[in-house]
């Protein structure tokens, strides 16, 4: 995070293992918490958390279960059990109310919660999610053979991440942070929690139904994950009763590949929820 003081690792035992996250501590309006998505780390927002926080907020980035520096081993990893860990640290650190933003994987966790515990989200916002999306025959085929290749092979997450992923502009430091995602897949007891990602329900249908919380939708235009991103960013935010924000020429990681448009569209969200 250049130009930037990064927050120190903290973490917090929740049953079943131990959540790692950093807190700015400081900031106006509602504190925003950010998720991010499969197989990956806090650090996704890495490009993304220096803009919000010269922008006055207060940025809270949490691990999830199995990797980053969250401990590795759980019964469950499901994006549903994941939104325990995130009510368990506004709990922590005694947020009545915060701005939920999930990515990919974590898209769901942020549904589930909005849905669950009304009274604890101001806002959600979805960057390239897979809520309400439901993938073709083939598509779930290939997705399947993905993830088991994954648990297996981690140099092919490295492989999506660095000729899939990003189609568009690629972030400078995209070569060493894939190795590091990649040398981490590689830690005993990770194939456990790659395993618990990969098969976990990122996709589901009708959560939406529950949020009453206001919304905003974000999809790259480029996002290799889907066929079509449009449409689902259409999907989801009709389900959500929002509007939805294209990142032209973003991938799957648009807060990693243009930051900027994702600041420019999440910050004025932000000050509608003021």
């Amino acid at each position: 995070m250049s130009g930037t003081i990064t927050p120190s690792t903290q973490h917090l035992d929740v049953p079943g293992g131990r959540i790692a996250f950093d807190d700015t501590r400081q900031g106006d309006g509602t504190p925003v918490v950010l998720l991010p998505g499969m197989l990956d780390s806090r650090r996704a927002y890495r490009h993304l958390h220096p803009l919000l926080t010269a922008a006055g907020r207060r940025v809270i980035t949490m691990d999830v279960r199995g990797f980053g520096e969250s401990s590795i081993a759980w019964n469950d990893y499901s994006p549903a059990a994941v939104a325990t860990d995130v009510l368990a640290l506004l709990d922590h650190l005694g947020i009545e109310r915060a701005v939920l933003v999930g990515q990919s994987y974590t898209g769901a966790t942020v549904v589930k919660l909005a849905g669950d515990a009304p009274q604890r989200v101001a806002g959600i916002a979805l960057i390239d999610a897979f809520v309400e999306y439901r993938a073709s025959a083939l598509m779930q085929g290939v997705a399947s053979v993905m993830g088991g290749a994954m648990v297996r092979w981690p140099a092919v997450w490295g492989f999506y991440l660095r000729k899939m992923a990003f189609p568009g502009p690629r972030p400078a430091d995209l070569d060493d942070y894939v190795a590091g995602l990649v040398a981490d897949l590689r830690t005993p007891g990770r194939k456990t929690a790659t395993r618990g990602h990969v098969t976990g329900d990122s996709a589901p249908i009708g959560w939406c139904a529950a949020v009453r919380c206001p919304s905003l939708v974000l999809m790259g235009g480029k996002d290799p994950d889907f066929p079509n991103p449009e449409a689902v960013a259409d999907r989801q935010a009709e389900a959500l009763g929002t509007r939805k924000v294209m990142i032209e020429g973003s991938g799957h990681y648009p807060m990693a590949d243009n930051p900027q448009a994702v600041a420019d569209a999440l910050l004025p969200f932000l000050a509608e929820l003021a």
